[in-house]
């Protein structure tokens, strides 16, 4: 997809982790109505992981399809994310028990954007990180090392998507 590089991998996460983010914000609104706050976000997190994940795959790292050791792994990350946003909430609430709505969601939102952040880092650096950077092998040709045939192994910096 377009341009590659860390900021505009950056701006295709907050694109498409902010959408998905922000519909995954209405809808804990609307579930948190029905269940306890908690349970709404879990089960929103664990919807909205998924279909992040399958994003950020396909567009954002251009991988393409996330495998099962993605999802995982992006899982781990939404896991903290979770308990950053519940956290964030749980004390809004023992500040003001009966904050409105629009607070809760501001809270909830701020967290959200903080925790996606890390993510955003946890994803690039180790979970989509495959063949960004890889160990090469060449030859220290010039040096009495390398004239005896050893070799030095460095990290390659491969261009980012």
């Amino acid at each position: 997809m377009g341009a590659s590089g860390p900021l505009a991998s950056f701006a295709r996460f907050v694109l498409f982790g902010g959408g998905v983010g922000v519909a995954s914000s209405a809808a804990v609104a609307v579930l948190a109505g029905l269940m306890p706050w908690a349970v709404a976000n879990a089960l929103i997190t664990v919807a909205s992981t998924a279909l992040g994940t399958e994003l950020h795959a396909r567009f954002t790292f251009g991988t393409g399809r996330a495998g099962w050791r993605q999802h995982w792994q992006s899982a781990g990350s939404a896991t903290a994310a979770y308990a950053v946003t519940s956290a964030a909430v749980f004390v809004l609430h023992l500040v003001q028990p009966s904050a409105a709505t629009l607070y809760e969601q501001a809270v909830y939102l701020g967290a959200a954007g903080l925790a996606g952040i890390g993510r955003f880092l946890v994803l690039r650096l180790f979970v989509f990180a495959d063949g960004r950077t890889r160990p090469t092998t060449r030859a220290m040709g010039s040096s009495p090392a390398g004239r005896a045939g050893a070799q030095v192994s460095v990290l390659s910096p491969v261009p980012a998507l």
